[in-house]
């Protein structure tokens, strides 16, 4: 029974670390777009550098994890959360570098006149960021249910993205002046893509913790 009580103290610690994290992203992101929006560069820095931090976190989190898989060899259920934490932190610290991608694009792009598909982006970043929550929360909830509402919120994303490609090409092909910028905001629209998909990716991992089921909640 002690031994019980210690594993659910170690684990709630390490969840408690995931929810720091998955905070921190968001964060991450809502600075990032808002550096985009208002051209603010030191804005831009300050995300650059507190994705160290997030880093940081998740060589915490996976040491904890690593360490309660060796010391209290769980099964079952537990042992398929144990794993799940890996897959959550390695998700969310890649979206974390896709937020430092959309602040290194706000510094590029500071000073030039601003193109209005940062206002589509900026939607896909609020989306994300709801995304980057409600996943977190599934993963600390075991809501399999919550996972998969989350996960369809990725075809908003994906139609933004596809959105913002089409125009932003046929700017290029009316004003050829403007194709370095504009490829910028491509590129920074993918990036806000796949940050999508890997919030996707954390959802079907806890799906696989609930229910032990491998699904793929996204085409």
């Amino acid at each position: 029974m002690q031994a019980r009580i210690h594993f659910m103290e170690e684990l709630a610690r390490l969840n408690h670390d995931v929810l720091a994290m998955g905070t921190r992203v968001e964060e991450a992101l809502r600075k990032a777009v808002e550096a985009l929006r208002s051209q603010n560069v030191e804005l831009a820095r300050e995300v650059k550098a507190s994705d160290e931090l997030v880093n940081a976190l998740q060589l915490k989190i996976e040491d904890q994890a690593a360490v309660l898989i060796a010391t209290q060899q769980p099964v079952a259920r537990d042992l398929r959360e144990l794993v799940t934490v890996f897959k959550v932190t390695d998700n969310l610290e890649r979206a974390g570098d896709h937020a430092v991608h959309l602040a290194k694009a706000a510094i590029k792009l500071a000073g030039e006149p601003p193109f209005r598909q940062v206002e589509a982006l900026s939607r896909m970043a609020e989306i994300e960021c709801e995304m980057i929550r409600g996943a977190v929360d599934a993963y600390l909830n075991h809501d399999a249910d919550e996972a998969r509402r989350v996960a369809a919120m990725d075809d908003e994303v994906d139609r933004e993205h596809k959105a913002v490609v089409k125009e932003v090409l046929e700017l290029m092909r009316e004003k050829p002046d403007t194709v370095e910028r504009a490829n910028r905001i491509i590129a920074t629209s993918g990036f806000l893509e796949r940050l999508g998909d890997h919030m996707t990716n954390v959802c079907e991992a806890v799906v696989f913790m609930v229910d032990g089921s491998h699904v793929e909640l996204n085409d």
